[in-house]
C-alpha cells in the first residue's frame, strides 16, 4: 500500500507510511527520507522522519503543494525495498539498579518479575532506532518485550542524569544530557552519546541497532 500525503498547514505535508510501530515501516521512512535529501529542490526546508511518518516542511512562497506531492510522488517511485544505509550494531554496558536505577524495583514488581529477570529481558533483546528527538541524541529504540512494557512516571522528574537508561511503554532509550524526564529508569550508561566537538555529534543514526549489556547491579 502507498503511503498517504496530507497537508498540514500551509507549509508542510505529511507522508504516513502506516500507524504502528513497525521496524518495515520505519525503513520505508528512512529510506524516503534519504532519497529526498539527496537532491532537494529549492523551497524544501527539512525532512522530519518518525516511526511510521516523514514530514516535510517547505516554503509555500517558492513551492505549491501541489508541486511539492508530485514532487514526493515521483520519488516514492523510486525508493528500492533495500536499506539506504548498513545499519550499525553498538553495544551500550550499562550498570542496573540502585542509584543508576531508581526505577527497577518497580518495573519488577509491576511486572510480577524479579530484577534478574527484567535484566535479562531487557539486554537480550537486539533493539532498533527507530528516530531521534526529544533532546540532542535521545534514539527512540524498540521494540521493548511486553514482558517489560511498562507506563511513564505519572509525574515527570525534573533532572534525569545524562547516561540513563530508561523504558516507557514498548520503547527503551538513553538521556543523552541532564533533562527532565518521566521515563522508568532501569539503569546508567558512561558512553556518551552527544558531542557536539565529535564528528558525527550523535552516538546513534536511525536504523542502528543496540544491544545492552550488563555491567554490573547495584544493590
Amino acid at each position: 500500500m502507498k503511503p498517504r500525503l496530507l497537508p498540514l498547514g500551509d507549509s508542510a505535508l505529511l507522508i504516513q507510511f502506516g500507524d504502528e510501530i513497525d521496524p518495515g515501516l520505519n525503513q520505508h521512512v528512512h529510506e524516503l527520507d534519504a532519497l529526498l535529501n539527496v537532491d532537494k529542490p529549492a523551497g524544501v526546508v527539512e525532512t522530519v522522519p518518525a516511526y511510521a511518518t516523514l514530514l516535510v516542511h517547505y516554503d509555500p512562497l517558492l513551492l505549491t503543494y501541489a508541486e511539492t506531492t508530485d514532487w514526493i510522488s515521483a520519488e516514492l517511485d523510486k525508493v528500492k525495498s533495500k536499506a539506504s544505509r548498513k545499519p550499525r550494531r553498538i553495544e551500550i554496558p550499562v550498570r542496573y539498579g540502585g542509584a543508576s536505577g531508581l526505577d527497577l524495583d518497580f518495573v519488577a514488581a509491576y511486572h510480577k518479575l524479579s530484577v534478574q529477570e527484567v535484566l535479562h529481558i531487557h539486554a537480550s533483546r537486539i533493539y532498533s532506532v527507530y528516530m531521534m528527538g526529544f533532546t540532542p541524541g535521545f534514539a527512540y529504540m524498540g521494540k521493548l518485550d511486553d514482558a517489560i512494557a511498562t507506563p511513564r512516571l505519572e509525574t515527570p522528574r525534573m533532572k534525569v542524569p545524562a547516561g540513563s537508561v530508561g523504558i516507557a511503554g514498548a520503547q527503551t532509550g538513553i538521556y543523552p544530557i541532564d533533562s527532565p524526564g518521566g521515563w522508568r529508569i532501569i539503569g546508567r550508561t558512561e558512553v556518551r552519546l552527544f558531542n557536539p566537538a565529535a564528528d558525527p555529534v550523535f552516538l546513534f543514526a536511525p536504523g542502528d541497532t543496540v544491544q545492552f549489556v550488563m555491567e554490573a547491579l547495584d544493590a
